[in-house]
């Protein structure tokens, strides 16, 4: 087995998981638009002593989604799922396509993030900015050479 560097395995693992996440959000909203009525009657019956306010709150935000937006988000995301699933095993095989793609996507993705941070900072924001800001500068700096 060849051994690769370890900055590489880490994207390859950090591409993994945001590939997963992103595919169990996709099935979530999808199976949320195929029992769209049934979850309307199950928020209106369902009563949780003193755990109903993280429940209560989600499946509002849920229920206030228009079905088209659930459809379009769960697509969405199920189509990110599979590219990011596609740039993490490019990435394993050290293809160089894979390289360019990754690159590509998160330099895209640098400056909405900047934008959000600007709005309001958050953990979690500052944490996803500091993993793509690492990723886009490890690839650049590794990039594969042309072979001869």
């Amino acid at each position: 087995m060849k051994k690769r560097p370890l900055g590489l395995v880490a994207i390859v693992l950090y591409k993994s998981f945001a590939a997963l996440l992103l595919m169990v959000t996709s099935i979530a909203l999808l199976l949320t638009l195929k029992n769209y009525q049934n979850l309307e009657v199950f928020s209106e019956n369902y009563v949780l002593e003193g755990k109903s306010i993280i429940i209560d709150w989600l499946l509002k935000k849920v229920l206030n989604l228009n079905p088209r937006t659930l459809a379009f988000s769960g697509i969405g995301a199920g189509v990110y799922a599979i590219i990011t699933s596609i740039e993490a095993v490019g990435l394993w095989y050290e293809k160089r396509w894979a390289h360019v793609l990754v690159l590509g996507l998160v330099g895209i993705s640098i400056p909405p993030e900047i934008y959000e941070l600007i709005r309001g900072f958050s953990p979690i924001k500052i944490l996803i900015f500091l993993l793509n800001l690492a990723v886009f500068g490890y690839l650049l700096r590794n990039f594969p050479k042309h072979p001869n």
